[in-house]
């Protein structure tokens, strides 16, 4: 070996001796969130470097972290709590939202995982102001079925003598939604007769008839809901849906039976 070889190995072993046997995070005793240029350190790199070295979240992307980064700064992950109960509905008689949450119970650190969202929102709608009266039957929509399930129901059915009697609402269609046109299925065929112009009798019977109140849920009969559009949803196809006028009320419906539904 010659003496330029023998030198460069010595350089080298000294400039070895010379470095730290730890250096890094672990000597630093921080570890920084984002870029932070100030936490830095004196070590080894991952490309087997030695010099200046990294100890914030920044540098796992930057690849100038020192060596012991991953056990001095752990990535930890964010926890959070079970969702909680579902709340009421945010507005009474109104087409509204309720909410559940969730709460952080360990912040993210070091590059863990980030927290997922801590809140969720379903629509709702509440039927009562109180215990005493009901939403305005505008901001309801009425949910319908075919009048032959009604009568279906009626033979099934333990006739009760202090049951009402119920009655019958005439609507004008003013609109529905294309879907209910192309139903062909046995149990939903019952929504092609559903057109817009058509006058159309809902019947109100036990048990959608509410036994406090007498009335079944959209049916419009409130004055101030006798001008207005008024929502209706077909049950079976829930993109077969519109709107109607109110008429008047019956004591029995008297419309055909294709044109004839009921309420849910």
């Amino acid at each position: 070996m010659g003496l330029r070889a023998v030198l460069w190995v010595l350089g080298w072993g000294l400039l070895l001796l010379a470095a730290p046997a730890q250096g890094g995070c672990v000597d630093l005793e921080s570890c920084c969130e984002g870029r932070e240029p100030k936490c830095r350190s004196t070590g080894w790199r991952p490309d087997r470097s030695y010099g200046t070295c990294y100890c914030d979240q920044a540098c796992r992307h930057t690849l100038d972290c020192c060596h012991d980064y991953p056990l001095a700064c752990p990535a930890i992950s964010c926890k959070v709590t079970e969702w909680s109960f579902w709340s009421g509905c945010a507005e009474q008689c109104k087409n509204t939202y309720r909410v559940r949450q969730r709460y952080i119970t360990q912040e993210p650190q070091n590059g863990g995982e980030p927290c997922p969202p801590l809140e969720e929102r379903a629509g709702c709608v509440e039927y009562h102001r109180d215990r005493d009266s009901m939403c305005r039957q505008s901001l309801v929509p009425a949910l319908i079925t075919t009048g032959g399930y009604g009568k279906a129901r009626r033979k099934r059915d333990v006739f009760i003598e202090s049951e009402a009697p119920g009655y019958c609402v005439e609507f004008k269609v003013q609109s529905l939604t294309p879907n209910c046109m192309v139903e062909n299925r046995p149990h939903t065929r019952w929504m092609q007769y559903l057109r817009e112009g058509f006058t159309v009798c809902v019947e109100c019977q036990p048990p959608a008839l509410n036994s406090k109140f007498q009335r079944c849920y959209g049916d419009g009969i409130e004055a101030e809901s006798r001008n207005q559009i008024l929502q209706w949803h077909a049950i079976g196809n829930p993109r077969c849906r519109g709107t109607w006028k109110w008429i008047r009320q019956m004591e029995s419906c008297s419309c055909p039976s294709v044109h004839s539904f009921l309420f849910i």
